[in-house]
């Protein structure tokens, strides 16, 4: 049967000076709740922008457009208008696997109704856009593949657009014009929230892409194309038989850059996210020195103690502890130093990552792997800095103790 007595001694030892004991465990209190809320925001901020990816749809493949430089500078994926009409009836009748695609034309416009009028993003899309997004539609119905090939002045608008321009009213069969055209409201979309970069996706009119060309962009080409494939499993084949077919289609030759670009959600998702691991990391090692310096306060304490208490140290050799048992004791202390330290952390890392999601609205979550992890970071700290001073102490001369005032 294990003694508890050691334990008992140590926790009498510790009570002894209770606010020395207290200040020597902040360290390690500072360190794990600093870990623990450290990863929490990351992990909030990794968790809300794979939410905002899944809002695209399931199974989505972006085909962004080429790229366009100013004066030496890349402008980016998108901003040049290489992707066609005809790339777009290639994807829709060439490319086996896929449930549904639709191109992008984006355009910012003035848009109003009645005596209300909003700045707002306009899409130029085809009718699979909202099935691709997983957008589903409130009020109304969806434009048509007919509406599209007519080009008719038919909108879907966002919840944030409808409230803004009609109030409490309902908006379907309502007029609204963009820009100088009239086009009327077939459908509310269902709420969807902020997206990646902040912006309201509720915000937002959808039109077909044809009236967008004609009536309101003049445009010539796409910024980019929504593909869907229709099971996860095709989602690798379709990128590359839509590469492919848009390299013919180019005619860019073998070794070429292409002028434009295909990716998959989960590549979007890994890049997205690369960010809030690294910010996630940096917190975390950050953190993890009020560990290392609380350690050293342990370690300076307990030597600071060795010193006070050699007299005692002496008198329980000279009655048969062997140093075997004066090393257990002050390592115990040690240990359990840090241990309520580390609960006592836990409790406030719980409560820094409560603090932040309130008053800073930033998204956490608190992970079991950080809560363990700092734990058992603290114990290990506990037998590390520990174990010098306790050793100190076992190899105290026995004499020499006794005699030390």
């Amino acid at each position: 049967m294990i003694s508890l007595t050691p334990v008992k001694i140590a926790v009498r030892a510790l009570q002894r000076n209770t606010m020395r004991t207290l200040l020597t465990t902040l360290g390690i209190i500072f360190g794990v709740g600093a870990v623990i809320g450290g990863v929490a925001i990351g992990n909030g901020a990794k968790s809300r922008i794979e939410e905002q990816i899944a809002s695209l749809g399931q199974n989505v493949i972006l085909v962004l457009s080429g790229n366009n430089s100013r004066g030496g500078v890349s402008m980016g994926f998108g901003s040049a208008g290489t992707l066609s009409k005809e790339d777009y009836e290639g994807l829709r009748k060439e490319v086996s696997g896929i449930s549904g695609v639709s191109p992008e034309v984006r355009s910012g416009a003035q848009i109003a109704a009645g005596s209300a009028n909003i700045q707002t993003q306009v899409i130029g899309v085809g009718e699979d856009y909202a099935g691709i997004r997983a957008w589903n539609i409130d009020n109304g119905a969806n434009f048509t593949e007919t509406d599209v090939k007519n080009a008719n002045k038919v909108a879907l608008i966002g919840q944030t657009t409808a409230t803004t321009l009609f109030s409490e009213e309902d908006p379907v069969g309502k007029i609204i014009r963009i820009k100088t055209s009239p086009f009327i409201v077939v459908g509310v979309l269902a709420k969807k929230g902020m997206s990646m970069n902040g912006s309201d996706q509720d915000d937002i009119v959808l039109v077909p892409y044809t009236s967008a060309m004609v009536r309101l962009t003049q445009a010539t080409s796409f910024r980019s194309f929504n593909v869907q494939a229709a099971n996860a499993s095709l989602v690798p084949a379709v990128q590359k038989e839509i590469a492919d077919l848009l390299r013919q289609k180019h005619k860019i030759l073998e070794g070429r850059d292409d002028d434009f670009i295909v990716r998959t959600q989960q590549e979007i998702t890994e890049a997205a996210t690369q960010t809030s691991k690294v910010m996630s990391f940096l917190l975390g090692s950050f953190a993890s020195v009020s560990l290392v310096v609380g350690g050293i306060g342990i370690m300076n304490i307990m030597l600071v103690s060795v010193t006070e208490r050699t007299r005692e140290i002496g008198v329980r050799m000279a009655v048969g502890a062997r140093g075997n048992d004066v090393l257990l004791q002050f390592l115990i202390e040690a240990i359990i130093l840090s241990l309520v330290g580390g609960v006592l952390g836990i409790g406030c890392g719980f409560g820094l990552s409560a603090l932040v999601k309130k008053y800073l609205e930033l998204p956490t979550l608190v992970s079991s792997d950080s809560v363990i992890i700092a734990f058992g970071v603290s114990a290990f700290i506990g037998v590390f800095f520990g174990f010098y001073p306790a050793r100190k102490a076992s190899q105290l001369d026995p004499i020499e103790a006794l005699r030390y005032e």
